[in-house]
């Protein structure tokens, strides 16, 4: 029997349950508002998701990673001991797999960067010490804790406290819609282009500046505005002449904004796929250099397959275990609408745009619940299940020494029985 054709199948087993288990939690949190509020159903979010982490992944996805992610351990320290550094890969997959699984079975949403920090972090201290970490990472993530859900509330909330008394609450929504159509298409093209070329794809280290890219975004944002202003008035003139509500109870002023849902939660499934995807196939891209080369890397080549299959892996955990997320997200924490869920991925999109150019670190799944609870908190305290709250801040801070701590054990495990 090849060894090395085990190991290297193990650790696909592994990497691919990993997509999976990204898909099921921090897809499934992206795409919760949508399906909550009926602008996609559970095929239609899937097939979206699918597509748009595929592109985002094969496109603008991190097709050289460092070798240990997240540049939290130097890879130079593993130098003579090569092996250490695979099981230690493996020790990170199996138990940021295992946190991940734990809190989607449960239905909280976390972010599956901050676990295979943890994971890489756990094996790192044992292997090679507490000093070899880079804690000023940590407290970075440490920092994310705070200012992403508070970013993402502040921003969410006022987008949406805009579009109720400006629109949802007027006397003639349907006019207010129409009037109002161009400055909220120019924005969200404008928010969604910016945070496409610094966000979606700054793995491809474009060398552009921001005000470039601004006087490249404004001529298109104001084109979609004009464009959309014209849409938006036949449509919700039809809406009108066929009166009543929806199926789901909503007014049909609420289809209007079911569109521009649509579209940033596209925006994030691509900067998902672009961004998230290395969290389960790094560690593997690492597992297959040692095992080809039996040396470490400074830097390791992620294949085209492992960025195309991953892509799709985290799909498919979308749409076999991901209905929890997808509920807590869309229907636990507070009531959403289309409108609700518009302004909730936008202002999601929004500040991790601000924060970004300032230099601030966040979390996406963090700043996407924030941005949920903040349009929760427009409408009063009553509408948002503080308890189901209370569980995923928990789990935000369980999440870090959870994963450490099992990646410890997990590696002396492994360290035991095969080294």
């Amino acid at each position: 029997m090849n060894i090395d054709l085990v190991v290297l199948s193990i650790a696909t087993l592994l990497g691919f349950y990993m997509a999976a288990n990204i898909g099921a939690n921090d897809l499934a949190n992206a795409m919760g508002t949508s399906v909550g509020s009926g602008a996609l159903t559970l095929r239609q979010a899937v097939l979206v998701s699918v597509i748009a982490n595929v592109f985002g992944a094969v496109l603008a996805g991190g097709h050289v990673t460092s070798t240990i992610s997240k540049g939290i351990i130097q890879p130079a320290l593993f130098a003579t001991e090569p092996d250490k550094l695979m099981l230690g890969m493996f020790a990170a997959l199996i138990s940021a797999s295992l946190c991940v699984h734990l809190a989607t079975h449960f239905g909280l949403p976390v972010s599956t960067t901050h676990a295979i920090v943890g994971a890489v972090v756990g094996f790192g201290i044992v292997s090679v010490g507490a000093g070899a970490v880079s804690w000023g990472k940590i407290i970075s993530i440490a920092l994310s804790w705070a200012i992403s859900p508070v970013a993402g509330a502040l921003i969410g909330g006022s987008i949406f406290y805009f579009v109720e008394k400006n629109i949802l609450s007027t006397s003639d929504p349907y006019t207010a819609a129409i009037r109002y159509s161009p400055g909220l298409i120019f924005s969200v093209v404008i928010v969604l282009f910016l945070s496409f070329i610094f966000k979606g794809l700054k793995n491809l280290h474009l060398d552009i500046g921001f005000f470039q890219t601004l006087l490249v975004a404004i001529p298109f944002a104001a084109l979609a505005g004009l464009l959309g202003r014209r849409w938006a008035r036949r449509h919700l003139r039809l809406r009108r002449r066929l009166g009543g509500i929806n199926t789901r109870g909503y007014s049909p002023v609420e289809s209007f904004f079911a569109l521009l849902q649509v579209l940033t939660a596209c925006y994030v499934a691509f900067a998902h796929g672009a961004n998230d995807v290395a969290n389960a196939v790094g560690p593997l891209a690492t597992i297959f250099s040692v095992v080809k080369t039996k040396s470490v890397a400074l830097q390791v080549e992620i294949s085209f397959w492992m960025l195309f299959i991953g892509g799709i892996a985290v799909g498919g955990g979308l749409f076999a275990f991901g209905t929890r997320v997808l509920e807590t997200i869309g229907k636990k924490i507070t009531e959403i609408t289309p409108s609700r869920g518009f302004c909730a991925e936008f202002g999601a999109a929004t500040s991790i745009l601000i924060c970004s150019r300032l230099g601030l670190p966040v979390s996406t799944t963090h700043v996407l619940v924030g941005s949920v609870v903040g349009v929760g908190l427009m409408r009063g305290m009553g509408t948002l299940d503080l308890r189901i709250l209370k569980n995923i801040v928990l789990s935000w801070i369980v999440t870090l020494p959870l994963t450490m701590v099992l990646s410890s054990v997990v590696f002396k495990l492994l360290g035991f029985f095969l080294l």
